[in-house]
C-alpha cells in the first residue's frame, strides 16, 4: 500500500487551494483512479475540514478537466486516453527541451541556486513519499527553469500541459529506485546547465519528460 495523499490538512491561508492541490496530486499520481466517484462530504471527512472548501476545490478541478460533476452523486475522476497522454508528452518535449541550450549559455549563480533548492525539495519529497510536495516542487522547478528562457507565453502553455498530464503509476513507485532516480535527475539537469552543456541538458530533459509514458504510466523503461 502506498501512502495516501488524502488526509487531515492544516489550516492554511487558502484551505480551498490546499485541498485542491492534494486532490489534484491524488488524481495525477493515480491514487484516485479514473472513473472513481467521490463526494465532497466524504473527502471533507478524510481531510478533516468542512465540506465547503472541498466543494469549491472540486468545482475548480472540474474546470481544469480533472473531474466531471455527476448529478446528485458527486464527482467522477476523468480519464486521459493513451493518445491524449502521448500528444501531451511529445508536445512538452518539443517545447521544454530545446530552450535548455540557451539557458545553459546564460544561467547565472542566483537562479542556479534557486533550482538547487527546488531540486532538493523534490528529492526529499520522494524520500518521504510526500507525493503532493513532490508534484508541487516538480512543477515549480520546471516552470522556474523555463522562466529563465524569458518567454512568458511558453511558461503558461507548459504549465497548462503539465496540469493535464497524468502519471497514474506514480503512487505505486513510492520507495522505488526509479522514483529516486527521477528525482535526482533534477540535480543532474542543473549540473549540465552549470557546465554549459546545453545539448546534454536537452537530451536529459527529453528523457525525463518521457518517464510519463514509461515509469509513471506503470511501464518498464529497460
Amino acid at each position: 500500500m502506498h501512502p495516501s495523499t488524502i488526509g487531515p490538512v492544516a489550516v492554511a491561508t487558502s484551505l480551498r487551494g490546499t485541498v485542491e492541490d492534494a486532490v489534484a496530486a491524488a488524481i495525477v499520481s493515480g491514487e484516485l483512479a479514473p472513473g472513481t466517484l467521490v463526494t465532497a462530504p466524504t473527502l471533507a471527512a478524510r481531510f478533516g475540514v468542512s465540506a465547503t472548501p472541498v466543494r469549491e476545490a472540486m468545482l475548480n478541478l472540474q474546470k481544469r478537466g480533472f473531474v466531471d460533476a455527476v448529478r446528485n452523486k458527486g464527482f467522477r475522476i476523468t480519464d486521459v486516453s493513451e493518445q491524449d497522454l502521448w500528444e501531451i508528452v511529445r508536445l512538452r518535449q518539443q517545447l521544454e527541451a530545446p530552450p535548455m541550450r540557451e539557458i545553459a549559455r546564460t544561467l547565472q549563480p542566483g537562479p542556479a541556486a534557486e533550482l538547487r533548492v527546488l531540486a532538493q525539495t523534490i528529492v526529499d519529497a520522494a524520500a518521504t513519499a510526500d507525493l503532493a510536495a513532490y508534484l508541487a516542487a516538480d512543477m515549480a522547478f520546471h516552470l522556474r527553469l523555463l522562466e529563465l528562457h524569458g518567454n512568458r507565453r511558453l511558461v503558461a502553455i507548459v504549465k497548462d500541459l503539465r496540469q493535464q498530464t497524468r502519471m497514474v503509476g506514480l503512487a505505486d513507485m513510492v520507495g522505488t529506485a526509479e522514483l529516486a532516480r527521477s528525482a535526482a535527475e533534477h540535480h543532474l539537469l542543473v549540473d549540465l546547465l552549470e557546465a554549459h552543456d546545453g545539448r546534454g541538458a536537452e537530451t536529459l530533459l527529453t528523457a525525463h519528460i518521457g518517464h510519463v509514458l514509461g515509469w509513471w504510466n506503470g511501464r518498464s523503461e529497460d
